[in-house]
Parts: C-alpha cells; sequence; structure tokens
C-alpha cells in the first residue's frame, strides 16, 4: 500500500471537488423538466407525499411504474430539501435544484470512490487521480449526474459495491495470512488442526466489507433490475478470488476450503442480504395502503405478497416486450463506438436572443455523448486486459473484465428491445480502470530507468491533456450552452450523432 495516506486523500479530494464544481455549475439549467425527468420527478414527489408514486394525470391513486423505488427515493430526499412541483403543477423553492441536486451528489461521490479505489488497486495515488479525472471528465457521467433520472445512482452504488469488493479482498488476503502464522484453524473431529488447516486453510471469520458489498448490490438492484447482472459477476469473482488466496496460501484442497470455510458467508452476503437490502427499498410500498396492486389479492400479510409479487411480474413483462421504435434507441455493439448519442433537450436560437451572435443562429443542447478519449480508448484497453490476464494472471484484469463482460454480455440477449446509450453508464467505470491500469504499464515500474519513466509519462500525460480538451470542446453540447451553428455542426464529428 502507499505510504503518503495524507496525500493521496488530499489528491483524491482535489479530484473531486474540480467534479463537484463542473457538476454542480448551473445545475438548474435547462430550467423546468427534460427528457425522463417527466417521469421520475414526479414520482419522486409521489413518494415525498403519499409514500408510494401516484398517478400524475389524477394527482391520486397509485401509478404503475416499471423500476424499483430507491432512486426516487433519493430525488425525493432532495426535492424535500430544495424543491418541486406538485401534481397540480405549482412550483415550491427551488425546483430544478431539487430533482437534480442528488444526482450531481452521487455523480460527485462516484469520482471520489472510483479514485480511491484505484489507487488501491495499482498502489499509486497518481494512477488513483488518473481514474477519478477520467471520470470527473466523461461527458456521458457529466450529463447523468446533472439530471433527475435513475442511471447515476446505479452507476455509484455499483462502484461503491467494487470498492468494498476490493477490500473484503485484500482484507480476507492479509486475515488469511495472519491466521496462517498464528496457526489458528479450527479443530475437527475428523482431522486435526493443523491437517484441517493444511487441506482447507483457516476460517476467516468476520468480513465486514463482504458485508458492504452485499448491501451495496442490493441497493443498486433497488434503482435498476439490471444490477443483478453486475451482482452475479461480481459474486463469482469474489468466490474465485477467495479460492485463489486459499490456493496461495498452500491449501492442498483450495475449492473445497472456499466451499467449507466462506461459501456460507458467500451466500449470505451475495444472495440472501442483497434480496433483503432490494425488498427493503420497497418499504413504502409495503408500509402504506395506496400503492399500485397493493390489495389486488385483498388484505392481510400473505395477500400483500402476492400483491408485490404480481407487480414484479408485470415489471418484467414491461421490460420484456419494450420493443416501441425510438429516435434515440442504439444497439449495444454501438455504445463502446458512441454509435448513437442520445439529445435530452435541443433548442435552436435565432440571431439576437440568448445572446446570440451568429448570422445564422445558434443552438443549444444537452447531449448524452461520452468523451471518445475515454470511451474510444477504454474499449481498445479491454483488449490489454485480456492480454493480461491470459499471460498473468492479473486479478485486476479479471476485475475489469468480468465487471464489465456481467455488465454488458447480458443486453446482447435481447435484440429486440428499445435500448439507449446511457445504459452503458454502468461500464464506464470498468472501461476507466482498464485505461487506469494500462497506464500503468505504460508509465512502467518503479524500478525502471528515468528515461523509461519520463517517456511514459509524457505519453501518459499527452493522454490526460486530450481527454481534457476533449470535455472542454464537447463541453457546450453537454452543459445546454448556446453556440453558433456552425460550430454545433463541427461537434458533430458522425449522421448518427445528429438525433432528429
Amino acid at each position: 500500500m502507499p505510504t503518503d495516506r495524507m496525500l493521496g486523500w488530499a489528491a483524491a479530494l482535489a479530484v473531486t471537488v474540480v467534479a463537484g464544481l463542473l457538476r454542480f455549475w448551473q445545475l438548474t439549467e435547462p430550467k423546468g423538466i427534460y427528457f425522463d425527468e417527466v417521469y421520475y420527478t414526479k414520482d419522486a414527489w409521489g413518494l415525498m407525499t403519499a409514500g408510494y408514486e401516484v398517478d400524475s394525470n389524477t394527482c391520486s391513486g397509485p401509478a404503475f411504474v416499471v423500476h424499483p423505488p430507491l432512486g426516487k427515493w433519493f430525488i425525493a430526499a432532495s426535492e424535500k430539501v430544495f424543491g418541486y412541483i406538485d401534481c397540480a403543477g405549482v412550483p415550491h423553492g427551488s425546483p430544478e435544484l431539487g430533482w437534480r441536486f442528488a444526482s450531481a451528489f452521487f455523480g460527485t461521490l462516484a469520482v471520489l470512490v472510483l479514485t480511491r479505489l484505484a489507487r488501491r488497486m495499482f498502489r499509486s495515488t497518481l494512477l488513483g487521480c488518473v481514474a477519478g479525472l477520467l471520470l470527473a471528465l466523461d461527458g456521458l457521467a457529466f450529463v447523468q449526474s446533472r439530471i433527475g433520472i435513475l442511471d447515476i445512482f446505479l452507476m455509484t452504488g455499483l462502484v461503491l459495491a467494487l470498492a468494498c469488493l476490493v477490500l473484503d479482498r485484500d482484507h480476507g488476503r492479509a486475515r488469511l495470512a495472519a491466521r496462517l502464522a498464528a496457526d489458528g484453524a479450527a479443530p475437527d473431529d475428523r482431522a486435526a488442526p493443523d491437517e484441517r488447516a493444511a487441506r482447507y486453510g483457516p476460517r476467516l471469520g468476520w468480513r465486514p466489507w463482504r458485508i458492504a458489498a452485499g448491501l451495496c448490490l442490493g441497493a443498486s438492484m433497488g434503482v435498476k433490475w439490471s444490477a443483478l447482472y453486475t451482482l452475479v459477476g461480481l459474486a463469482a469473482l469474489a468466490l474465485a478470488w477467495d479460492i485463489g488466496a486459499r490456493r496461495t496460501a498452500g491449501a492442498a484442497m483450495p475449492g473445497r476450503g472456499a466451499l467449507r470455510r466462506d461459501a456460507p458467508a458467500w451466500v449470505g452476503c451475495y444472495v440472501l442480504l442483497p434480496i433483503v437490502t432490494f425488498l427493503a427499498t420497497w418499504t413504502g410500498w409495503f408500509a402504506t395502503d395506496g400503492g399500485w396492486r397493493r390489495h389486488e389479492h385483498g388484505d392481510g400479510f400473505v395477500a400483500a405478497w402476492r400483491g408485490w409479487w404480481s407487480y414484479q411480474q408485470a415489471i418484467l413483462n414491461f421490460h420484456e416486450h419494450l420493443s416501441s421504435p425510438h429516435v434515440a434507441q442504439s444497439m449495444p455493439m454501438s455504445w463502446l463506438v458512441m454509435g448513437r448519442p442520445v439529445a435530452y433537450d435541443y433548442e435552436p436560437v435565432p440571431f439576437g436572443q440568448q445572446g446570440c451572435r451568429a448570422a445564422e443562429g445558434c443552438a443549444r443542447e444537452v447531449l448524452a455523448l461520452g468523451n471518445p478519449a475515454v470511451w474510444w480508448v477504454g474499449s481498445a484497453a479491454l483488449a490489454a486486459m485480456i492480454a493480461l490476464w491470459v499471460s498473468r494472471r492479473d486479478w485486476r484484469a479479471a476485475l475489469v473484465l468480468v465487471g464489465f463482460g456481467s455488465s454488458f454480455l447480458p443486453w446482447l440477449a435481447f435484440p429486440d428491445r428499445t435500448m439507449f446509450f446511457f445504459y452503458a453508464l454502468p461500464l464506464l467505470p470498468f472501461l476507466i480502470l482498464g485505461i487506469t491500469m494500462s497506464a500503468g504499464l505504460v508509465l512502467g515500474p518503479r524500478t525502471a530507468s528515468d528515461t523509461r519513466r519520463l517517456a511514459g509519462a509524457v505519453v501518459v500525460g499527452s493522454y490526460l491533456i486530450v481527454a481534457i480538451l476533449l470535455f472542454a470542446y464537447f463541453y457546450p453540447l453537454l452543459a445546454w450552452q448556446v453556440i453558433p451553428l456552425n460550430d454545433w455542426r463541427d461537434r458533430m464529428w458522425f449522421p448518427s450523432w445528429i438525433v432528429a
């Protein structure tokens, strides 16, 4: 571990401040509700006032919604503090700040956590800051942090789970080494303590970071069901790490040792705890009487559970049959090259209005577009991760590949479903970790010559400058800035980026 703990925290906080300033600056622009805020702001108001989502047309009675409630509870909390528009259309406080503050907060938090996570993974404060800066300067993460919809909560929950998973790996291995050194294996009536330890390795006892990972994964599912895919991948990886740790410790039967020693807690933390956490996000629905299908099967405990299960089946049916064409839809294979970004809002600005000085007029837009230096380079870095895994069995490369694969590949199974580029947001942390690991290889080890390190620093530094410049170049399209129409056209690098 790096010894510069204070420097590490100071650097991480500095990157986080940059991310926060970018996300909170002019957060209330555009004014009013845009894109899918039309759904989630009203759902949040219903949760805040009734404990369940209400029908926005009648301002009473239940509404059928197709995502779990936790993300909307976050929006509701921020609306309660800063402002909202009630169901009758009357504004209270600062409505835009109300339904966007939570997104900006979670988007900023994700930068801090990813910075610290990368520092731990790569044992480098510099590389940790590289990862955090890339997340801070990615256009898709930036836009999702400034709109009152759910995806930023999903991504941040998964980043938190990922950090807890890595902490559990490190602490579990340290505890395993300490137990082996102390010869603390528990006795068994079928084998002597030292024989049992030689077979399976010792018990590791209390693992709080594994519990925290399960809580974060369950909470992520409470935002969107799609977190289940990543949960399966990370849970499998955690079990594989347990087997590998026992093999490294010299256990004769590491697989059986992991199953006997670690599997019960693994099931508790990665199966039972996420289920319980997911169910807890529905507390408002259970605690009130007006939720959709709340009393479909009558009153009482069993009837409530039957109604909830019927609700989940209706949600599943909706997602399975979501195939209505949309002008901004895209297929998963196009996400990595940003083939079809999503125009959340667009407005032509005539000459002489809102500061427009261009004779042919101006435009302003909120375009969910990633940073090419992140998405394109990150996609290429996946090949480097495969090579590292094959050649070195590097656990960090495995983490990137398993996390990315479990978050991305399941979408390929639904070719007829209507999908959008912002669904790819959970892939972003894994792409950035892949880039960061590749940057570490370019920089070279600390034992490399000064010339080698200098050359690597020039390459990595040049790449970061390109990422910064590209973010600045596309910033007007991300942040609702008025720019001449010619400048807007110059930023439409591909015809498919013009979402009309």
